[in-house]
């Protein structure tokens, strides 16, 4: 089967560091990550982001939110979000804080995203899963599940 086409979505300052990890891993084909330089002229404007992210969502079938401490706070992840269950595309939430960053080393578990909003689909309620790696050693625990959670969100969505 060929590898799922996904958009990650995730605070960039934070944990971007601890997101490459994940990207590196290969076992799904992710969107392309943005260079800083890039990032810095993109976000000068909302149309700007939006316009981005509307691309870069384009032919995916999930989106992975990646979270760190700061994750739940971020207006352009919230965005995401909105934007991937509108668009009927799978949506789960994956904790990376145990991942350690080069940089930082690990950091403290964010909140879910997805808590405080709704997710309807034909008169259901429905919640993305959230997966919380074990902490003894979340980069293989994320490699040994990654493809199976992202099969499911899409599953969730096509029910």
């Amino acid at each position: 089967m060929a590898k799922r086409q996904i958009f990650y979505s995730f605070h960039f300052n934070n944990d971007v560091m601890r997101v490459q990890q994940v990207r590196n891993m290969g076992l799904v084909d992710g969107n392309t990550p943005v260079s800083v330089n890039d990032w810095e002229t993109i976000k000068k404007s909302s149309a700007s982001v939006e316009r981005w992210i509307d691309n870069n969502m384009k032919g995916t079938s999930c989106v992975i939110v990646l979270i760190g401490t700061d994750t739940s706070k971020r207006p352009w992840v919230n965005h995401e979000i909105k934007k991937a269950w509108e668009d009927g595309k799978g949506l789960l939430g994956i904790h990376i804080h145990n991942l350690n960053c080069p940089n930082n080393g690990t950091c403290h578990k964010g909140a879910n995203p997805f808590a405080g909003l709704r997710f309807q689909q034909r008169g259901k309620v429905l919640t993305p899963a959230v997966y919380d790696p074990k902490a003894s050693d979340a980069y293989n625990d994320i490699k040994a599940n990654l493809p199976g959670w992202v099969e499911a969100a899409i599953a969730q969505r096509a029910l």
